[in-house]
């Protein structure tokens, strides 16, 4: 099974963050053009860098010229972040973190969690932002949790149906579309909660330090 981080050119994770990625057998580092500034300041040397090259700074792509493998790719009709998505699904990876893909511009981080949902079926890809883990799930799931750990839920349509088992908001075969009804702050009561979602796939967004602290990543 093959992990690898993408580093997209967004408000960057702290290096305590990707250090854990890297001990968790994340170990490839992907940057997604601009990225790569992300990680000269990091002192992290990327394993690829790849994009159409116009955000990362002159000085930086001298700098890695030698040291990473750089792909210049001049697809308009894709994103930085795609561009890395599909080199790593032709490469056989299973699972991508994607790191900076939040910041200032919140058409950005828009599309980014779109990514999410239109990769869905090709790789599994989970998103760390500032305190929050995303992942996006589909079909009978079971996440280890503790008592009091908050979750929220977000679906997309009312084709999508979830069901729940171990919260403490109760989700009995409901439909969760995006701008209508959601499940913000849902709580866990056990070590464990059980989903059963039907249709299209969901977003869980929960705290990054405690599924941390707590071995769930």
């Amino acid at each position: 099974m093959l992990n690898g981080i993408i580093l997209a050119n967004g408000k960057s994770p702290g290096k305590s963050v990707l250090k854990f990625l890297f001990n968790n057998d994340y170990s490839c580092l992907i940057c997604a053009d601009g990225g790569a500034n992300s990680a000269r300041k990091l002192n992290l040397i990327p394993n690829y860098i790849i994009g159409d090259l116009d955000s990362i700074k002159i000085e930086n792509l001298k700098y890695f010229q030698k040291k990473s493998v750089i792909f210049k790719l001049k697809d308009q009709n894709s994103t930085d972040v795609e561009k890395c998505l599909n080199f790593m699904i032709k490469k056989k990876y299973t699972n991508a973190v994607l790191c900076g893909v939040s910041g200032n511009r919140l058409d950005h981080t828009f599309c980014n969690l779109g990514i999410v949902l239109k990769f869905f079926d090709k790789i599994s890809i989970s998103i760390i932002a500032e305190k929050s883990f995303l992942k996006a799930y589909k079909g009978i799931v079971e996440l280890k949790t503790i008592p009091g750990e908050t979750l929220s839920i977000y679906g997309f349509d009312k084709k999508t149906k979830i069901r729940s088992k171990g919260l403490k908001f109760p989700l009995n075969n409901i439909d969760l579309p995006f701008g209508k009804r959601e499940s913000t702050s849902n709580m866990a009561i056990s070590s464990s909660i059980k989903l059963v979602i039907t249709g299209g796939p969901v977003f869980i967004i929960r705290d990054f330090n405690l599924m941390k602290k707590n071995g769930f990543i």
